[in-house]
């Protein structure tokens, strides 16, 4: 079996209301999902991390670069295929925005494999840990209204999260640290004193004003703080993780294993979150894992996108290993997004419905059984949504 046609399919719609986080403000939904073809009519879909203009260009390195690279190659050499790739753009670019477009190809390349083989991913990257996955729900997001507006919708859309079955929530900030403070405060009204909560700032603070509302989440019992500063800033990190208690996590904006080496050596995190379809796929996430687990520190994925990144991390959450193991380990959780997806919710051909899935089941969503993703987009839904032929 040969490697035929790469095409990237670069998805977006008009949100009815703008959404933002600690960074901007945007108005509109994208994804960015990969079809790779073969000479014998088996076809594999992958998902590259980055919205608007950046998918665009990812869509370029995507047709442009690396499409030249694997015409030919047999898909099931996915390793070998990800080495030449990765080796060929060392010099051009080791992190961002060419490793989020090799991500959406080798994705695509292990559900071809699956399909192949008539093996779901997560039996092909080690078996199945889990057959169901704890659901986390985030919302409360940003938007152009005063605080004392923020205040009153992040208690009432956290408190309406929880109700919704999700097994914990996570909200962001970003409107200045006093501020976000007292955003914190209302999520931890809304749900409770006992429910689960997560706050992301989006690498939005300095270290010293990163302490201070970390200290108030120390007093909320938040459950972590997520990129409190900036990706560079490892000693930030670790001075973070030294002084509170309140977990902090990070890691999406990080490529590669060698980009992670440097985080989990210095000890900067209680909880990774790797984003595979930007860190370079299934095939470096799990040595990413690996890594992860080589230094005791449990993940949590990172999640953002369509129902191919969903159905992607359902798999390799329920292959990932406990963490340090017993009868009771820590387990991980998916990430789900709770405002308007359309790309999610709408794009295949059998919808996964993770959020009916969670209020029947008590906040868990279940892997699907297909070979590879096992999931199938409706190509009608692609072709409405295509920015770009």
């Amino acid at each position: 079996m040969k490697i035929t046609r790469v095409t990237s399919h670069v998805l977006q719609y008009d949100l009815e209301r703008e959404l933002g986080y600690s960074q901007q403000y945007y108005a509109r939904r994208t994804a960015h999902l990969v079809e790779v073809q073969t000479d014998e009519g088996l076809t594999g879909w992958g998902e590259c991390f980055g919205p608007g203009n950046v998918a665009l260009a990812n869509k370029a390195i995507v047709e442009k670069v690396i499409q030249p690279m694997i015409i030919g190659c047999d898909p099931v050499d996915r390793d070998a295929i990800w080495h030449n790739v990765y080796n060929l753009l060392r010099d051009h670019g080791q992190k961002g925005m060419p490793m989020q477009a090799l991500s959406g190809v080798d994705i695509a390349l292990w559900d071809l494999t699956g399909k192949i083989a008539g093996l779901p991913l997560c039996k092909l990257v080690g078996g199945r840990h889990r057959d169901r996955l704890p659901v986390y729900g985030y919302g409360m997001m940003l938007r152009r209204e005063g605080v004392d507006a923020h205040v009153a919708r992040f208690r009432e859309e956290a408190a309406a999260i929880r109700d919704a079955g999700f097994v914990a929530t996570k909200m962001k900030v970003g409107l200045g640290a006093a501020n976000d403070i007292r955003l914190a405060e209302a999520v931890r009204l809304g749900v409770g004193d006992d429910f689960p909560f997560m706050v992301d700032a989006n690498h939005c603070y300095m270290a010293s004003d990163a302490l201070y509302v970390g200290r108030a989440l120390d007093e909320l019992n938040a459950y972590w703080f997520e990129e409190p500063v900036a990706p560079e800033d490892l000693d930030g990190y670790r001075e973070l993780r030294s002084k509170l208690k309140t977990n902090v996590s990070g890691g999406e904006a990080e490529f590669t294993r060698w980009g992670w080496r440097h985080l989990l050596e210095g000890r900067c995190l209680d909880i990774a979150q790797p984003e595979v379809c930007a860190l370079g796929g299934v095939s470096e996430y799990l040595k990413v894992l690996s890594l992860a687990h080589a230094h005791f520190v449990p993940v949590v994925n990172h999640v953002w996108g369509s129902a191919i990144a969903v159905a992607t991390n359902l798999h390799l959450l329920a292959a990932m290993p406990p963490v340090p193991g017993g009868l009771n380990p820590r387990e991980p959780m998916l990430e789900f997004d709770t405002t308007d997806n359309r790309f999610r919710d709408e794009l295949l051909v059998e919808p996964m419905n993770i959020q009916g899935q969670v209020q029947k089941s008590g906040g868990y969503a279940s892997v699907p059984e297909g070979p590879g993703l096992g999931v199938e987009p409706d190509r009608d839904f692609i072709e409405r949504y295509e920015t770009v032929q």
